[in-house]
């Protein structure tokens, strides 16, 4: 009898996951307390090893031709003129602009399809209760089922509430002093394939980034200590945005304009997942419920892809689960380790308070753009080394 596994989430991680355990004879559900699949979401981007995995899947070719057509990065002063730019054809490899740049719900939408093939999604439903004993874990659903399944894979996001329910209290978050908002906008003749980049003093940022879709991502940043502006109603977060925000420059107005209409608005405070461990018994953490490093270590979508890969390939090599999520958890402690190094001073150094600052921030990205250090400026924004070596896991049966 196949092995039956439960999955949390059905965005990049938990997709990625469902595709390679049901391709290697898992029985595999995947359940998600949205009522349908979600689409929509920011840039994302895949490098190095994440790829590899996307290729193992035939999906690496399918997702650049749904990248978002971001052409390079560059920061702009209050006029909009370039004061440093990172263009992708100027890099040996990845640049703060990688080769394939992607809209989260994009990537996800062709993991899902190709996961559907096999494997089970049940939307609209989360998990209410985990039992465990030595033969399986038991799920209760919150819509009343109860069902036993030999492993159960947790792969939400930062604000999992599975992985509260099973680790209580486990989670020491490393907060990064910046919060974020994200939102779409309509595009103008005058947006171009960059993501501009436009820094305020007081630590306020601007940045709008293209799409495929005929309109335009926004992002709005502060440099502060976390405060309660996640649990806000949007209304509010949006009033503090516009009183915080109205005098910044450049295309403020606009962009505070487009928060009237829009319909996929989020505001992120950023911060590390810390877990002292990511199994127990028989569930185990993933993705960004297990070690989510921020947008600021640029590698997150890497390290879904890369631990899915890795928890499927230990599952599929032995059928005891424990043996399984320690091997897993060898193989990737370094890796993730190595991308949530992200020091803290990085948001303050990228978003100064001061016009002095900018300046200086600006004069920086300048010197780091010349064709002279392209080569090590690709290495400092293309994320961490020491990726793990996926050659031994195969390719499903």
């Amino acid at each position: 009898m196949a092995r039956r596994i439960l999955i949390t989430g059905a965005s990049i991680a938990g997709n990625t996951a469902a595709w390679w355990l049901s391709r290697s004879g898992f029985d595999v559900t995947v359940v998600e307390r949205a009522p349908a699949f979600r689409d929509g979401g920011q840039n994302i981007d895949v490098r190095g090893v994440g790829r590899a995995v996307l290729r193992g899947m035939g999906l690496e070719q399918a997702a650049l031709d749904n990248g978002t057509g971001e052409e390079g990065t560059a920061w702009v002063d209050g006029r909009g003129r370039a004061v440093a730019r990172f263009d992708v054809a100027g890099f040996a490899g990845d640049g703060p602009t990688a080769e394939m740049e992607i809209l989260r719900g994009d990537l996800a939408r062709l993991l899902y399809d190709s996961a559907r093939e096999r494997a089970r999604f049940r939307f609209g439903d989360r998990v209410a209760r985990i039992d465990q004993d030595d033969a399986a874990a038991s799920v209760t659903f919150a819509s009343g089922g109860v069902e036993r399944y030999d492993a159960v894979i947790v792969a939400e996001g930062v604000g999992s509430a599975t992985r509260d329910l099973v680790f209580p209290g486990e989670n020491e978050p490393r907060w990064m002093g910046l919060t974020i908002a994200y939102f779409t906008i309509p595009r103008t003749p005058d947006d171009d394939r960059m993501w501009r980049w436009f820094n305020a003093t007081g630590g306020r940022g601007i940045a709008l980034r293209p799409d495929r879709h005929g309109t335009t991502r926004a992002m709005l940043m502060l440099r502060q200590p976390p405060g309660a502006e996640q649990g806000w109603d949007a209304a509010r977060q949006k009033a503090y945005l516009r009183a915080r925000f109205a005098d910044a420059g450049w295309q403020a107005e606009r962009v505070l304009a487009g928060l009237e209409g829009t319909d996929d608005f989020y505001v992120d405070v950023l911060r590390q997942v810390r877990m002292a461990r990511w199994s127990a018994g028989r569930v185990v953490l993933t993705g960004d419920a297990a070690w989510c490093a921020t947008p600021l270590a640029g590698i997150g979508t890497t390290l879904a892809l890369t631990g899915a890969r890795v928890l499927a390939g230990e599952l599929v090599r032995t059928d005891a689960v424990a043996d399984a999520v320690a091997a897993y958890a060898r193989v990737m402690r370094p890796f993730v380790a190595k991308a949530q190094g992200v020091p803290t001073l990085a948001p303050k150094l990228m978003n100064p308070r001061t016009r002095l600052g900018i300046r200086l921030l600006h004069g920086v990205l300048k010197v780091a753009s010349t064709p002279a250090i392209r080569r090590t400026g690709a290495k400092l924004f293309g994320g961490p080394s020491g990726e793990p070596d996926l050659s031994g896991y195969g390719d499903p049966t």
